[in-house]
């Protein structure tokens, strides 16, 4: 059976650690730390250890800081999440060549219209920022950061809007019916 090119272009498309937003190439020695730590997530300490490890030997590799991410949003530790989401919308930022502080970023400032892997991620990041600064209670944070996100991307191909339905709702009474 012939490969078609869909086939083609998969085969030919790098590992997910090697994209541009993962921060290009992962050390050969972390890679296999990330990998463990995956496999051993329901054994928090050892997992925790393992991203730390990783953290250790690449602390400026974005797939590190987005894997500690996920672990700890997913451990609902949201503290560490949000730390986590601060430095990769910092190193987003700096990638971008645009401000570090989020606030006077404007929408001429990437191409946050396109669907460049960079700008993505920064926005990606941003709305992450924003729901974990609600998850938290921090509400107008929260709210800020949504209508960045929205500004940023006014067709809201980051569904940024179903935050802010949330953020409209709050205080609202389950029971209005």
């Amino acid at each position: 059976m012939a490969a078609t090119p869909a086939d083609k272009s998969l085969a030919a498309a790098p590992p997910w650690e090697e994209l541009p937003v993962y921060g290009g190439s992962l050390p050969p020695d972390v890679e296999p730390l990330l990998k463990q730590a995956a496999a051993r997530y329901h054994d928090e300490p050892e997992a925790e250890r393992l991203l730390q490890e990783a953290l250790r030997l690449a602390p400026e590799h974005m797939a590190v800081h987005i894997a500690l991410y996920r672990f700890y949003f997913y451990k609902n530790r949201l503290g560490k999440a949000l730390a986590c989401a601060v430095r990769c919308l910092d190193q987003a930022a700096e990638t971008c060549g645009i401000d570090t502080d989020w606030r006077r970023v404007g929408p001429g400032d990437a191409a946050f219209d396109s669907y460049d892997a960079m700008p993505r991620f920064y926005l990606f990041t941003l709305k992450a920022y924003a729901y974990i600064q609600m998850r938290l209670g921090c509400l107008e944070e929260g709210r800020e950061a949504v209508a960045k996100v929205l500004e940023l991307d006014p067709g809201d191909k980051l569904g940024a809007s179903v935050l802010q339905g949330v953020l409209a709702r709050v205080g609202e009474d389950d029971d209005d019916d």
